[in-house]
């Protein structure tokens, strides 16, 4: 659909870990809408967030928000009871896709390749590793790699783990212990229920936490990736099933790790992110750039597609 001007209120910042990606996110798109004529409303999402986008009324709501409560369906349940549109998942699909485990009973019955592991609580691990060395300890339900520990023998966590070394541990009272798989970072996005392209990441140092995110020159960004053709196809595929069995709408982009001694049954999908980032780093934005969309043509279609479905389920009801 065409995009006529509109007075569009862009939600980002709130108070979670992902706060400064948030702002960076949110200033990006609020620019972009407006150097294409809309009505730009920015709101730093505080207790009042209800209070600030009823005096705004706005035509829709972009949610630039990373992290809880903006992307673990909360803010997605406050605005569907004000009768808001807006851009990105809805609340069932935010409240799942932000659980890596309530992700992975989403998705790995139907036949989507995920790595193994338990949810422990903390204190278990001081007493014995939870799973065979090496593996991977991460919050239930964060993004953007925040407190990611992998667990080596040749680490300096301890063994067992010390609870005075610095982890996600400190943190975090439960946490999802996954087997390390070796191998390539790669990731896809999904937008306008079509997957784009498959980037392989390239941390200088470490893996890909959240510094190399967000740090410019911290991490070599391949795009497309060099990979062999049945990897693209598979992660492309993993990524809109993934997309469509959760329910998401607008950009989503599924985080891999391919082990590639092993071909196609190495390839694990690792999460996926219904609010991707909006930064000039992040990875939906560069992979709509290849595809020959401009950032501000990939905001204006992540507004349309919000319109489309609030049309839709008006017709509906």
């Amino acid at each position: 659909m065409s995009l006529p001007k509109l007075h569009i209120a862009v939600l980002m910042g709130g108070w979670s870990s992902e706060r400064p990606v948030s702002l960076m996110s949110g200033e990006g798109v609020a620019k972009a809408l407006e150097s294409r004529g809309h009505k730009v409303t920015r709101i730093d999402m505080g207790r009042d967030v209800a209070l600030k986008l009823t005096e705004a009324a706005p035509d829709v709501v972009f949610n630039a928000l990373h992290g809880s409560p903006g992307e673990d369906g909360t803010v997605q349940g406050m605005m569907d009871l004000m009768g808001l549109t807006y851009t990105h998942s809805g609340l069932a699909t935010s409240v799942i896709a932000i659980d890596k485990e309530l992700t992975k009973q989403a998705l790995v019955s139907y036949g989507i390749p995920m790595p193994g592991g338990r949810i422990v609580e903390t204190s278990e691990i001081y007493q014995a590793d939870p799973l065979a060395r090496p593996y991977v300890l991460k919050p239930v339900n964060e993004g953007s790699s925040v407190g990611v520990a992998i667990v080596t023998d040749e680490g300096n966590y301890g063994d067992p783990v010390s609870p005075s070394a610095e982890g996600p541990w400190q943190h975090f009272g439960r946490l999802l212990a996954e087997p390390f798989i070796r191998g390539k970072e790669l990731t896809t996005a999904v937008l306008g229920g079509k997957a784009l392209l498959v980037t392989e990441l390239k941390p200088k140092s470490g893996f890909y936490d959240f510094d190399a995110k967000y740090t410019d020159g911290m991490t070599d960004h391949i795009c497309p990736a060099e990979i062999p053709d049945e990897i693209t196809r598979a992660c492309k595929d993993i990524a809109l099933r993934a997309h469509q069995l959760l329910g998401c709408r607008g950009a989503t982009r599924s985080d891999f790790r391919w082990d590639d001694e092993r071909g196609l049954d190495g390839l694990y999908l690792l999460e996926i992110n219904t609010q991707p980032g909006m930064t000039p780093l992040s990875l939906v934005p560069e992979q709509a750039k290849h595809m020959g969309m401009s950032y501000e043509d990939l905001v204006e279609a992540m507004v349309s597609e919000a319109l489309e479905f609030a049309e839709a389920q008006k017709v509906k009801a």
